[in-house]
């Protein structure tokens, strides 16, 4: 939209989407299927995607053929021994594309085919795997931030900031939320894809929204969610848009961004459960250091800038738990608490963490007794 202030630096912006859909309407042959790989780089955060070609419409992650890339081009081998490798773990239907494509979410493994650095979902397989008896379920609240390509957040002015927080969480109105097509398409295309995305809202701050992922058991809620990311970013390129992860893109008196990890055991789910979630809140308030370790991909660094007992967060110094306490690490839901079972709800988790790595310590520490 070339003169609205808006989007002029993104070259995605004036491209005519018209022409692109002239060719995406061509039928396509019976016998091909075009499938896109997708996996988590070198950063441990961003996400990487390529197609091919197949002759048959793969069901399950096991009829797919392992496949390479150029691991020296993303960070995870070096140039003279570059072949990384791609294991399919989780197919979704393809919502560009539409059916009968697909998406593919992989483990990368290095040259000889031990996992990549960046590669948990493995070491959270297994984990998952020997806690699989108490059912362990996830929920992810999957906070983001909607940029300009200048980094501009996206609808504030470009000199000087929007007015303060406080109108805008769950906003109505133009002059409330900036971003809802985005956010609109993406929850249409996660259901389409397959993934069990259960809402959407607008944040406290203006341009940064939330999404969704769960009940997941298991590993699953790793694949659903770093899916959902990869769609996120996806539709936001077609718009011309940046959405950024970062916990505190916007300094000062502003709130940062997290992934709120909601998680329960069967035990915690039936009756008097409560008991089993205040034994969870005392193992998971002994190991607060090690956890916060790993609830963002630098071990705390980026944490330090959003835990700092504002803006709806604990210290990052001090573990806290408490019922309905949007401040405290981990909350209690008020219906839980009323209800004596449930869910516990830890708030720790940065907007850019692994949730294989969340999930897996905190079955590490609750389940596992590790």
């Amino acid at each position: 939209m070339p003169g609205s202030g808006f989007l002029e630096t993104s070259p995605n912006c004036v491209i005519n989407k018209a022409v692109v859909a002239r060719f995406q309407q061509l039928p396509q042959p019976k016998d091909k299927v075009q499938v896109m790989y997708v996996w988590i780089d070198g950063t441990g955060q961003d996400l990487r995607a390529k197609s091919r070609t197949l002759d048959f419409i793969p069901t399950k992650p096991e009829d797919l053929p392992v496949w390479n890339f150029d691991g020296s081009s993303t960070y995870q081998s070096q140039g003279e021994n570059s072949d990384t490798f791609l294991y399919p773990v989780a197919i979704f239907n393809d919502p560009f594309r539409l059916a009968p494509n697909k998406l593919v979410m992989c483990e990368a493994y290095k040259h000889d085919h031990t996992p990549a650095d960046t590669n948990h979902r493995k070491a959270a397989l297994e984990t998952m795997t020997k806690a699989a008896d108490q059912k362990p379920w996830f929920g992810i609240e999957q906070e983001y931030t909607l940029l300009d390509t200048d980094g501009q957040p996206f609808g504030w002015p470009k000199t000087g900031y929007p007015g303060p927080q406080g109108p805008y969480y769950c906003g109505v109105g133009a002059d409330k939320v900036y971003g809802r097509d985005i956010v609109e398409a993406h929850y249409r295309a996660c259901l389409y894809a397959g993934i069990n995305i259960t809402g959407e809202n607008a944040e406290v701050m203006p341009a940064q929204w939330e999404f969704q992922v769960g009940p997941c058991e298991g590993i699953s809620i790793g694949d659903h969610l770093w899916m959902a990311r990869f769609i996120l970013h996806r539709i936001a390129e077609e718009f011309g848009i940046v959405v950024t992860l970062d916990p505190k893109p916007v300094p000062g008196d502003w709130n940062g961004a997290g992934a709120h990890c909601n998680f329960s055991t069967q035990a915690m789910r039936e009756n008097n459960g409560i008991i089993e979630i205040e034994k969870a809140i005392e193992k998971l308030s002994k190991q607060h250091m090690r956890h916060i370790m790993v609830y963002d991909p630098n071990e705390g660094k980026d944490n330090e800038r959003r835990l700092t007992g504002k803006h709806e967060t604990s210290s990052i110094q001090n573990f806290s738990a408490g019922v309905a306490n949007r401040g405290a690490s981990i909350r209690i839901p008020r219906g839980c608490s009323d209800e004596k079972k449930g869910y516990l709800e830890d708030r720790r988790p940065a907007s850019n963490c692994d949730p294989y790595k969340v999930t897996e310590v905190i079955v590490r520490t609750v389940c596992l007794n590790e």
